[in-house]
């Protein structure tokens, strides 16, 4: 995928962590979206500080640029804590999570990113420290081995994962709290885009900023992104105002359709279509046909196309629903039952 498709990709870019970061609401009323989470997270919150303790150990997951940090970051500003920063590949050794652990004050935040990717000996030293804020070392080899506890400040563990099915039972009782985001509505996305557009100092009305959100793939991260794009579109190629005509031109010129798919994401269901006479068809099959990887695809590309009920998993494959047919201007084929 080259730069054009990472557009309205969820994932997050590396140049775009510092503009994230400057983004991100910092109480959980700033917060846009995910009603239900904010309602029980003030509650947990109001709790816990009139009980003068650490917030219990959150878990949230769902796909990419929902908000998860953003969450964890709004935690920590409500508990008046300090936050720590990690994410489940940076823990290589023991001695890494144990210079965190230790170095935690009372009260403090500890979050850890793609926490499913954790290695299980970690994992294992995690347990003690969660449950008993404690932290057990061994010392020595062998016969002579003996394990060492230390005491941990009181802390508040957030992890978050858009794996859940790979985090492992053990660590998933362990949190108190766990919370799945959920996709953005159409109102919600439209609010995202005028709050980042007033952010960066961009004049944009309603109707303008809900044509965004329109093609931001209920996706926050998504929405600020193309919201840059089109921003830029109208600098060079318009007269610096992002009016309805200046964002239809800018979009277009990105190839980003009214669904909110990319090139990359018809190609997908061309493929099928053409090669595969719609489905189904093995991933594997489908990558080498489009030339792509698979885990781009499973990761990237797949996910939002069943979200919009373009594409379908089968137990004999994937196929294209009747759906992309018609987006793509095609007469649906008569199906027989067997392929579902």
């Amino acid at each position: 995928m080259d730069e054009q498709d990472h557009v309205i990709s969820s994932e997050l870019q590396p140049p775009e962590a510092g503009f994230e970061m400057s983004l991100r609401p910092k109480t959980l009323a700033e917060f846009i979206g995910q009603p239900k989470i904010k309602d029980n997270l003030s509650i947990f919150i109001q709790a816990a500080c009139q009980r003068n303790e650490p917030c219990e150990h959150v878990l949230l997951h769902g796909p990419p640029g929902l908000g998860k940090t953003t969450l964890a970051h709004v935690i920590a500003h409500e508990m008046n804590a300090n936050i720590k920063i990690t994410s489940g590949p940076a823990l290589e050794r023991v001695g890494d999570l144990a210079a965190i652990l230790t170095n935690l004050e009372e009260g403090d935040v500890l979050f850890v990113d793609e926490i499913h990717r954790m290695n299980r000996t970690i994992e294992e030293v995690l347990y003690p420290a969660m449950e008993d804020y404690a932290l057990d070392i061994v010392i020595g080899k062998g016969p002579t081995a003996r394990t060492l506890r230390l005491d941990l400040k009181r802390f508040t563990l957030i992890g978050a994962t858009t794996k859940m099915s790979l985090l492992s039972a053990p660590l998933r009782d362990r949190f108190g709290s766990i919370f799945h985001l959920d996709f953005y509505g159409i109102d919600e996305m439209t609010q995202i885009v005028g709050r980042t557009a007033g952010l960066l100092g961009i004049a944009i009305n309603a109707e303008p900023a809900g044509l965004v959100a329109s093609r931001a793939r209920r996706t926050p991260r998504v929405g600020n992104r193309l919201l840059k794009r089109v921003r830029d579109f109208a600098q060079v190629r318009g007269n610096g105002i992002l009016d309805v005509a200046t964002v239809q031109k800018a979009l277009a010129s990105l190839e980003i359709d009214p669904r909110g798919l990319d090139e990359t994401d018809r190609r997908t269901l061309k493929t099928i279509i053409e090669k595969f006479h719609g489905g189904p068809t093995g991933l594997t099959n489908l990558a080498a046909a489009m030339n792509e990887e698979v885990a781009t695809l499973e990761d990237v590309i797949e996910p939002f196309l069943i979200q919009e009920g373009l594409l379908m998993r089968t137990p004999r494959g994937r196929v294209a629903t009747d759906l992309a047919y018609r987006h793509l201007d095609l007469d649906p084929p008569t199906r027989s039952s067997s392929l579902f």
